[in-house]
């Protein structure tokens, strides 16, 4: 390659690897040319990007991005996904993939914040619920003390109003 060439490829993946937040490194050997056209396909209607990328050129946007965690990721063919806003899209729509498709493609690890994941941890990861889903749970636990107390509070009322009218019920049989 031509040495603008390789500082434009450096810079792209400098800048998707600063973007990103998680970053999940395969090894797609074996993996047919329209397998990867599918799976390029499937993540860019996610906004995830897909990119396959040299170990050389990686290494130094790795530098360049700060992302030196990626470092012992960076073996034999490679293939990156850049997720750029929820971490647990790209990791389930990969695994979907593979279970789906019965691909070749492996999952060598990745890189979550500053933290190197591993190819189990990022399994774990795709079997989380999405975003949307956990803010929701939470929100249920967060309200459910407060719904508590207002059933414990209202209960005393409750109790007088059922009484007042079974008395009123009484009256009006007499």
């Amino acid at each position: 390659m031509i040495k603008e060439k390789k500082e434009k490829v450096i810079d792209g993946l400098a800048a998707s690897l600063s973007k990103s937040t998680i970053i999940i490194a395969t090894d797609f050997r074996g993996l047919p040319a329209n397998e990867v056209v599918k799976l390029r396909r499937r993540f860019d209607s996610i906004g995830v990007e897909y990119r396959v990328a040299k170990n050389t050129l990686t290494r130094f946007a790795a530098e360049k991005a700060g992302k030196k965690q990626l470092e012992p990721l960076l073996t034999g063919p490679l293939a990156i996904v850049f997720g750029f806003d929820d971490v647990v899209k790209p990791a389930k729509a990969l695994r979907e993939h593979i279970r789906a498709t019965g691909s070749v493609l492996k999952i060598k690890g990745g890189v979550l914040g500053d933290r190197l994941l591993t190819a189990a941890e990022i399994d774990v990861l795709a079997s989380m619920p999405p975003k949307d889903v956990l803010i929701a749970q939470l929100m249920g636990q967060l309200t459910a003390p407060i719904q508590g107390l207002h059933n414990v509070l209202s209960a005393p009322i409750r109790g007088i109003l059922n009484v007042l009218q079974a008395r009123g019920r009484q009256l009006e049989g007499e």
